[in-house]
């Protein structure tokens, strides 16, 4: 999938006018029923079913909030498949409404969509699914992770998903894949492994009652249970074989610091195998998503297990100060839906204090502190142009692409974990300082 792209001078991107906030617009029967025919060819091969659990407490009528985990490209049509004819509005990535001289923002908009800044606080967004429940009467899909999962597991839910439970007060529906990620991981550059099946399970979360009986605290545990799934190990258990000779390939977008010598950048994942070009060791991809090592002990043959230790890795360099990235970079910006401008070369940095990047002969100068977002918008070839780290506001996004070796997972975990640990002293200092009083 791609985008309109345009060159164009960095000054010359600051001075466009910025899209204008408009309303949503309920989707009527005749866009809900085209989408609902593109699912058929759309996940023709998946052998696709679903089941459902307490859903027959819900009315068909009655609007209420959608969550669904992000795996792949499927996930819309997956949606569609299931919720069809009950009119619901998508919360997507405003980069989604760019192209064709404002056709595809018109588009979007009449089956429903609403852009929103991924990891950008945005309280117009909230506006918006009020607006939809309580005057459109329509439900809202959302991502919560709001972006695709890097290792097969959930990334980090916003800490206040709870509040607007509460705020919202209307039912909440789960939906939960399986089998989209193993057939389209982010990292495999966009190959399709044919022969794996897709299913989903929706479930009638909370009932408005339920939601007004519980605590904020609860609300946000049971979705942390809910989103707590684990793709790999769905795969094994489940005895899928993924037999595709590129089954590795892109591997090392994920697992880029090798666990027997701790070299990092130098590892590639090619074929069925991932390999360390510092050592020369090699671990295979089996079919059943384990690792292996070729030779020696095999450090983590779960993936997850694998991620999960770079993760700590890059905590110990936070905590001990000798966390650094510092990345010369390709900058692209988005402020309109007419295109994504390239506007020129920079240097990005990340460290302590956050993001840090200039570019644009010293015009560009924008800084993001690490208490920000909870996460990071990184993605891998994205709309084929790229791995790229992307920061911003509700003004500008910055779409940066990295030179050389891919670092985009570093500095997701790495933001992650700095958002981490500053809300963990914040609330420390609190209490020291109730403490006093």
């Amino acid at each position: 999938m791609k985008t309109t792209v345009k060159q164009l001078d960095y000054d010359a991107v600051m001075a466009l006018p910025r899209y204008p906030h408009r309303e949503p617009r309920k989707p009527n029967l005749f866009w809900r029923s085209v989408i609902w025919g593109l699912t058929v060819p759309g996940l023709a091969g998946t052998d696709f079913h679903f089941t459902t659990q307490r859903m027959e407490l819900l009315d068909r009528e009655q609007p209420c909030l959608i969550l669904m985990n992000h795996s792949c490209f499927l996930d819309m049509q997956i949606a569609y498949r299931i919720l069809y004819p009950r009119p619901f509005q998508i919360i997507c990535t405003s980069d989604a409404f760019v192209g064709m001289g404002g056709l595809m923002e018109w588009l979007l908009r009449s089956i429903g969509c609403i852009p929103t800044q991924k990891f950008v606080t945005d309280l117009t967004l909230v506006r918006d699914m009020e607006y939809c429940f309580k005057t459109l009467k329509t439900s809202v899909l959302m991502y919560p992770e709001a972006s695709y999962s890097f290792d097969g597991t959930c990334t980090p839910l916003p800490r206040k998903m709870g509040v607007l439970l509460k705020k919202f007060d209307v039912p909440v529906v789960m939906i939960e894949t399986f089998g989209a990620f193993s057939r389209n991981p982010l990292y495999n550059e966009l190959q399709v492994r044919k022969g794996v099946p897709v299913s989903a399970k929706a479930t009638l979360l909370y009932t408005r009652e339920e939601i007004r009986e519980k605590t904020v605290q609860e609300l946000s545990d049971g979705l942390d249970e809910a989103f707590s799934f684990d793709h790999f190990r769905w795969q094994k258990e489940q005895k899928i074989q993924i037999n595709d000779a590129f089954r590795a390939d892109g591997l090392h977008r994920i697992l880029y610091k090798c666990p027997h010598c701790g070299a990092e950048g130098a590892m590639l994942g090619k074929g069925i195998t991932l390999g360390c070009g510092h050592c020369g060791k090699q671990w295979e991809l089996t079919p059943l998503g384990d690792m292996q090592a070729l030779e020696g002990e095999t450090e983590f043959s779960h993936i997850p297990d694998w991620y999960a230790w770079e993760r700590q890795q890059v905590l110990r360099e936070i905590e001990n100060g000798t966390y650094r990235m510092e990345l010369d970079v390709d900058i692209a910006m988005l402020v309109d839906f007419q295109a994504i401008y390239r506007v020129g070369k920079g240097h990005l940095s990340h460290g302590p204090e956050g993001f840090h990047l200039t570019g644009c002969d010293g015009r560009l100068d924008y800084r993001q502190g690490p208490q920000s977002c909870y996460g990071l918008y990184a993605d891998y070839y994205w709309y084929e142009i790229g791995d790229t780290i992307c920061i911003g506001d509700n003004e500008h996004l910055y779409y940066c692409f990295p030179h050389g070796s891919s670092t985009v997972a570093k500095a997701r975990l790495a933001a992650e974990e700095m958002y981490t640990l500053y809300k963990r002293r914040r609330r420390s200092a609190a209490v020291r300082k109730e403490a006093r009083v």
